[in-house]
């Protein structure tokens, strides 16, 4: 399991290790494994480090000491080593003498700092650290739209990306490998900020924070989640997860909801809805029932509102009456913006919300009484618009998008290290749904569920899509559940 933790976190467990080793030590540390990192792509890229062109963007403070430690490293391999100062005022004194001493030149003049950018073959990104806020500043603006030839390093971060939300609010420096210390920060594993980092890779320096603010689930961790049937399962010991879903115009989907809930783990799905003829037709397993969630039958789970239209409304009431966890989607979300956090207040069973960013712009609407924010507002603040929907409506959310988020009302905050832009498809939500729902009936938290079905859900959408990737289906999706789910338990 990945861990991200705040800045705050990260500076209180640095003042505490530093405080019991030599001055100087958690730079060096952090120093060598950036320049590991550098000269394995360098050779990688030309086949020696020797007589490679490196520029170092160097800020202020530590971020830009990091990167003049590690430059000095590169070139005593025989690296042509840059160190473009764009703080002189302000530049940490120990890696500059450093760099100076293993040869390396300082550019203090903007067009010989741009050229040198331009021609690099490795670029080190030290403007900003992890404590910076705000975007670029007008000497580093102009990085962030040179052209250049080069592999560029983020040294902990990428310069311009907040590190404890991922939010973008000015002009950020792409990198194209982040190297991070100690930890990893919540904002190089949500979008936007994740979108600038490239691959990411942690550098152990001994550090010790507390619990992660935001943590992401690995093959491992789902494989460890995954629901397996005991010797004397039977279908109902495995868990029977409802599906009310479609309607007269939307009766694709049922079809997908219940195909993400055939692959989900439950060992029997049941379905109410208008398109009882269809899914039944399509998936003969499929136990169907007249009527709505009310009348029928025990469940361990509902899925409503995936295309339920006018039908949602009722629906989603007779499932919250329920003492089963009710996970909420689609045409369900826009019945409880409606009534308002409130009609969840008496349940005692969770709910499990998974709106985009639409439905959650009128979801905070519903809870404020107030006009829906912008979805674009949304989509650039990730973390805390999942974390207000959480709190707001006393529930689990998964908020879908670049990167999906997964908050609990308890404050636990996960992040989906899967997926493909090729996922972004008419249906593909309602296989999520089903899924996820799945997962609920089969005995998994809110939480739990939640972040399982939507890492499954990307690896299938990957698959999907092959490589290099091509236009997928929903169903083809749901069809890919299987496989997907074999490799994460059998690697």
């Amino acid at each position: 399991m990945r861990h991200a933790h705040r800045v705050e976190q990260v500076r209180a467990a640095e003042a505490e290790l530093m405080a019991r080793l030599p001055e100087g030590t958690l730079m060096q540390r952090a120093a060598a494994g950036l320049a590991a990192t550098c000269a394995r792509l360098l050779t990688r890229r030309r086949g020696r480090v020797y007589g490679s062109r490196v520029v170092v963007l160097a800020g202020s403070g530590d971020n830009g000491g990091d990167a003049l430690y590690a430059g000095a490293a590169l070139a005593r391999r025989g690296a042509r080593v840059a160190a473009v100062l764009l703080a002189p005022e302000r530049v940490h004194t120990g890696g500059l003498a450093a760099l100076r001493a293993a040869g390396g030149r300082v550019v203090l003049d903007r067009e010989a700092g741009l050229a040198d950018f331009s021609r690099a073959d490795l670029v080190l990104d030290g403007i900003v650290g992890i404590g910076g806020r705000g975007g670029l500043r007008s000497e580093a603006r102009p990085y962030a739209q040179a052209p250049r030839r080069g592999v560029v390093v983020a040294v902990d971060l990428p310069s311009g990306v907040d590190a404890d939300t991922g939010e973008v609010p000015g002009e950020a420096l792409r990198a194209d490998v982040t190297v991070c210390f100690g930890t990893y920060k919540p904002g190089l594993l949500v979008d936007p900020g994740a979108s600038y980092t490239g691959a990411v890779q942690l550098v152990g320096i001994g550090l010790e924070p507390p619990a992660p603010e935001v943590t992401a689930l690995q093959h491992a961790d789902v494989a460890a989640l995954l629901p397996r049937p005991a010797v004397e399962s039977d279908k109902y010991r495995r868990g029977v997860v409802g599906v009310a879903a479609g309607s007269a115009t939307y009766p694709g989907a049922a079809l997908l909801a219940v195909a993400g809930a055939l692959r989900g783990g439950a060992g029997a799905v049941r379905y109410v809805g208008t398109a009882a003829e269809e899914v039944v037709r399509r998936f003969p397993e499929v136990l169907v029932t007249e009527g709505g969630p009310a009348g029928a039958g025990r469940v361990q789970a509902w899925v409503v509102g995936p295309g339920g239209g006018e039908g949602a409304r009722q629906a989603l009431a007779e499932a919250l009456a329920s003492d089963v966890p009710v996970l909420v989607d689609a045409d369900g979300l826009t019945e409880l913006a409606r009534l308002g956090p409130g009609v969840l207040a008496g349940r005692t069973a969770p709910t499990l919300l998974t709106p985009h960013t639409g439905e959650a712009a009128r979801l905070l609407a519903g809870a404020a009484g107030s006009t829906p924010p912008a979805a674009e507002e949304l989509a650039a603040t990730r973390l805390a618009t999942a974390r207000r929907l959480a709190g707001d409506y006393r529930a689990t959310v998964l908020l879908k998008g670049s990167t999906t988020v997964i908050a609990d009302p308890g404050g636990a905050v996960r992040v989906n290290p899967t997926g493909t832009s090729w996922l972004a498809t008419a249906g593909s939500g309602d296989v999520l749904a089903g899924l996820a729902g799945s997962l609920l009936a089969a005995g998994l938290s809110p939480l739990d569920a939640a972040s399982v079905g939507a890492y499954l859900h990307g690896l299938a959408g990957r698959h999907a899509a092959g490589d290099p990737g091509a236009p997928v289906t929903a169903l083809g999706v749901a069809q890919a559940l299987t496989a997907v789910w074999r490799a994460v338990r059998e690697p």
